[in-house]
């Protein structure tokens, strides 16, 4: 037995001595949110004991390892621990990367403040959470009209349409939670079907460089975000309660959101906001309430390689256009031009009657996720966009509540995007998008159909890629192409049908049968679209920076400028497109210097910006109907130049006193004509004083100093009109820009901490100081009637 035992313990002994305990198991350990190295990541084997730390540039080396299974720990303060098994047999080498910071960027996500920039060549423009709400019960191009380059093209006071460098409608692109929105967005008085107080964060680009959102966005895009739900159990909201004097109303919005640990979330939404008449300085803007209902719901499942998210948002706002800017006869246009008081003014009333808007919008979004290594991060989405338009005129008797116009658009998107490290300093991403969209114009308006029904079908493909060269220069350089076809079935007075000639250029697009006085046409339209981006930004001195881009952008034209031809009742003009347009084609190059330090920043963005076969719109006339008196707009195409200069400064005196400066200047050239362009914003410097103490309850005070120069470049597109009632011909004048005006503002906000988990602030604005009696050129309405008069506006905001 002895003998045997001694065998045994010699063979056990061999077997130890022969096994193989020289493997080498080494890696690297990467933040995964900027593929930066992890200095001092804890690598550690769970049997063996042994235990290192990451090096300078994030590698390891563990020695002496057995042929065998081994459990390992990574770990690093601020990240969740890993745990993985390895198979050890020879030497072996892996990556592993960790979700640095993951309860810091929670914290930083809750505040709304950590947001990836869209491009790496273009200065944007941001819009934190904290300013977005003081806007709770404004519009979103409220809000945006306080970036520097950024104004509105309004139609009174509630329709509050985006330019960003002199340009809007459809060459600004709107992403909502990273959807493009399709809500009509050719109508000069269609406002983004966007409820502000969903949205966490706004990026404003000035250009058209971000190619993974649009090749066509000509004049810039606008994305909103809402914040990431943080992975950990908890329940949080907040509800903004705001009240105004002018309009006699007020907003009430709340959110609530519940996340766990396990990465599911779910987040639910409602703004409820309700206005009467406004008022000027010296009268009541009749019928110019606002009735907005808003909600969204969204859920889904985050996790560091993988995600998936559900969203969906109704946005329903009625709107009342002013009973003033719907006129009679010709002598009314005449009259009511020259007059310095609407011509129809009554008591205040928180009835909404037409002339009147009514939309509805539905968007509906699945999107995920899944990053692959050695691939990188694919992303997918579909959406589905239902947006429901209806316009009423001032009608009579059994047509009275009837809509003039009545839009259905459906659409339907499909996206894939890759988005690849391809090293350590340098990225590639590529996608491809299909997009399907129905115009449905209900014919039971009893009205002209101003829009036709068509099909629209959109495809394109872009690619973009940006490098470090060193650690002062970045490149990026990108691609895209957009084919679009038009499928259309329209009805054509045939009197207008001749006029443009289409008779002769389109015969063969015409549907046989005997309409009457009309002709249907079957437009059936192809455009293709190219775009592209080069750009570079250069680093020096620690607080400088240098942005180059140059962006060529291409849109085709819309249902609008391609097939109007009717009254637009919302924005009380007629107006006429025209089938023969071609793409626009635009070529813009920026330069930005920008200063960050702890005192004194700036950026000084100069632009220019070439466009060709630029689609302008603009009054010719007016035309006598059975509804009345209207002026007439047509579009036509030139070929247009904007130049610019945007600058934003500010400096800090101390810890509590601050100097903010913006000035923008924008100047818009018909180069074929060789006049200005109509509807350009004039020159407009804001200066403010913040004084902020966190030791006072976080106590904010602004004033904030706005002037808008009077707009000395415009083009004369006066007319007249022969009016019965002299039997003589007046000169409507629609050119001439109004004055120049300042604008004096105040606001204001103060935190109280109630409990550990519950937090109140309260403000107080004043806007119009003086009450000053004003006309803004890039309002439509300002023939009728001067702007808003002084308003006070209290605010109260309660987290939880």
């Amino acid at each position: 037995m002895r003998f045997l035992t001694l065998i045994l313990f010699f063979i056990g002994c061999f077997t130890g001595i022969s096994q193989n305990c020289n493997n080498t198991f080494s890696g690297k350990i990467i933040d995964s949110h900027d593929n930066t190295a992890l200095v001092d990541a804890k690598v550690e084997i769970i049997e063996t004991n042994q235990t290192v730390l990451a090096n300078a540039d994030g590698t390891f080396s563990i020695t002496n390892l057995c042929d065998s299974k081994y459990t390992i720990q990574i770990s690093h303060p601020f990240c969740i621990t890993q745990t993985h098994y390895i198979d050890i047999s020879k030497d072996l080498n892996k990556v592993f990367w960790l979700e640095h910071h993951l309860e810091e960027l929670n914290e930083i996500i809750i505040k709304g403040n950590h947001y990836n920039n869209k491009t790496n060549t273009t200065l944007e423009s941001k819009i934190s959470k904290d300013e977005l709400e003081r806007y709770s019960s404004f519009s979103l191009g409220d809000a945006l009209n306080g970036i520097s380059g950024v104004s509105s093209l309004n139609t009174g006071n509630a329709i509050v349409k985006p330019l960003i460098n002199g340009l809007h409608s459809s060459r600004v692109v709107m992403m909502n939670n990273g959807v493009r929105m399709e809500d009509q967005d050719w109508g000069a008085e269609h406002a983004p079907n966007v409820d502000i107080n969903a949205v966490d964060n706004i990026t404003v680009i000035k250009g058209a460089s971000a190619l993974q959102y649009s090749g066509n966005a000509i004049g810039g895009i606008i994305i909103t975000e809402t914040a990431k739900a943080p992975v950990k159990d908890t329940l949080y909201g907040k509800t903004i309660i705001t009240g105004a004097s002018n309009g006699g109303g007020g907003t009430i919005t709340s959110q609530l959101t519940k996340s766990f640990q396990s990465g599911w979330f779910a987040k639910a939404q409602g703004t409820l906001k309700r206005f009467g008449d406004f008022e000027a300085p010296n009268y009541n803007l009749s019928n110019t309430g606002v009735f907005e209902r808003n909600f969204s719901l969204s859920g889904g499942l985050n996790k560091f390689n993988y995600g998936i998210e559900a969203y969906y948002s109704l946005y329903k706002s009625e709107i009342g256009i002013l009973r003033a800017s719907h006129l009679g006869g010709a002598q009314d246009q005449v009259r009511a031009i020259n007059n310095p008081q609407p011509l129809f003014v009554s008591d205040f009333s928180y009835d909404i009657d037409a002339p009147k808007q009514d939309v509805e919008h539905h968007l509906a979004t699945l999107k995920g996720f899944k990053k692959l290594e050695n691939l990188g991060k694919l992303s997918f989405q579909y959406d589905y966009q239902q947006n429901k338009r209806l316009e009423f005129d001032i009608r009579r008797g059994d047509d009275k509540d009837k809509p003039s116009l009545d839009l259905n658009l459906q659409t339907h998107t499909l996206l894939f995007d890759l988005d690849s490290k391809l090293s350590n300093k340098s990225n590639l991403k590529t996608g491809v998008m299909a997009k399907y969209q129905n115009n449905f114009a209900d014919p039971n308006t009893g009205v002209r159909r101003l829009i036709p029904d068509y099909d629209k079908y959109d495809l394109a493909a872009y690619a973009v890629y940006n490098s470090e060269i060193n650690n002062t220069i970045l490149l990026e350089i990108g691609a895209r192409f957009d084919y679009t076809h038009v499928d259309a079935l329209k009805f054509y007075r045939t009197s207008f049908w001749e006029s443009r000639n289409y008779d002769t250029i389109f015969q063969d697009i015409v549907i046989e049968g005997d309409f009457g006085d009309q002709v249907l046409a079957n437009p059936k339209l192809n455009f293709y679209n190219p775009s592209a981006t080069a750009g570079f930004t250069y680093k020096f001195n620690n607080t400088y920076k240098l942005l180059f881009n140059y962006s060529l952008a291409s849109r085709a034209p819309n249902p609008s400028e391609l097939f109007s031809e009717g009254l637009h009742h919302s924005a009380s003009r007629i107006e006429y497109g025209d089938l023969q347009f071609k793409s626009e084609t635009a070529n813009k190059i920026s330069l930005t210097l920008q200063r960050e330090s702890n005192v004194f920043n700036f950026s000084i963005n100069p632009y220019i910006n070439f466009i060709n076969d630029f689609i302008v719109i603009e009054p010719t006339g007016v035309s006598q109907t059975i509804r009345g008196n209207f002026q007439v707009w047509e579009y036509r195409q030139t070929n247009a130049q904007l130049i610019g200069l945007d600058i934003d400064a500010a400096y800090k005196f101390t810890n509590n006193f601050q100097y903010n400066h913006q000035f923008s200047l924008v100047k818009g050239y018909d180069k074929t004509r060789d006049e200005a362009l109509i509807n350009i914003p004039p020159v407009n410097i804001k200066n403010e004083v913040i004084y902020k103490n966190s030791k006072l309850n976080n106590l904010r005070l602004k004033l904030q100093s706005d002037y808008v120069f009077e707009q000395n470049e415009y083009p004369n597109n006066n007319f007249e009109v022969f009016v019965p009632e002299t039997g003589t011909m007046e000169t409507v004048d629609v050119s001439t820009p109004p004055d120049a005006y300042h604008l004096l503002n105040f606001s204001s906000s103060i935190d109280f901490k109630i409990n550990k988990g519950t937090a109140i602030t309260v403000g107080f604005d004043v806007s119009n100081i003086f009450n000053k009696s004003y006309r803004n050129y890039l309002n439509r309405l300002r023939y009728y009637a001067d702007d808003l008069s002084r308003n006070f506006l209290i605010n109260l905001k309660i987290n939880y």
